[in-house]
């Protein structure tokens, strides 16, 4: 996988995250709107994994120089079945901008152009409806739903399977 460390958006940059970022991205799943869908206990240390991690590319969401969120991509590599797959956090501070939006396009457009993927996936919570608009104003289609997919305090949760073939992604 061939690391671009900055892309440029309509109006956001993503740019891969380091260190400085830790403190930024820790506040933003800190708020409860994130960490109700990003759990974590050790927010810090999981966010320095993510940045670490090799399998995955992690980039910090930037609008006018301030980081607004993370998002992230990883592969499934094995020939028969390559695609790649996206997360994403956005601070509430910042919801209803249009960032989400514009970062989903920008990396699907890189997955897409520079990384040669036909395919690519995201599954948002089934009840969290902004995602899904989010995802679908870039293309994204639902696929299915995956029954009782996540855990968090209260309970098991519905996912939504989404996908998004190349020639269906719609360019900014």
């Amino acid at each position: 996988m061939a690391v671009w460390s900055r892309l440029r958006g309509r109006t956001v940059t993503l740019r891969l995250a380091e260190e400085p970022d830790v403190a930024d991205l820790v506040r933003i799943r800190s708020t409860s709107e994130v960490h109700s869908r990003w759990r974590g206990d050790d927010l810090a240390a999981e966010t320095r994994e993510s940045i670490a991690t090799e399998d995955t590319e992690f980039y910090v969401i930037e609008l006018d120089g301030r980081v607004t969120g993370a998002i992230q991509w990883s592969a499934e590599d094995d020939p028969d079945y390559r695609h790649a797959s996206i997360d994403i956090y956005v601070d509430p501070a910042f919801h209803g901008r249009g960032i989400g939006t514009d970062a989903v396009r920008t990396l699907a457009t890189h997955l897409i152009d520079d990384q040669g993927f036909h395919r690519l996936v995201i599954d948002p919570a089934a009840d969290n409806t902004a995602a899904i608009r989010c995802y679908t104003k870039v293309g994204f289609r639902p696929v299915g739903i995956m029954r009782q997919y996540e855990r968090d305090a209260t309970g098991w949760h519905d996912g939504l399977l989404m996908d998004l073939l190349a020639a269906e992604l719609i360019r900014d």
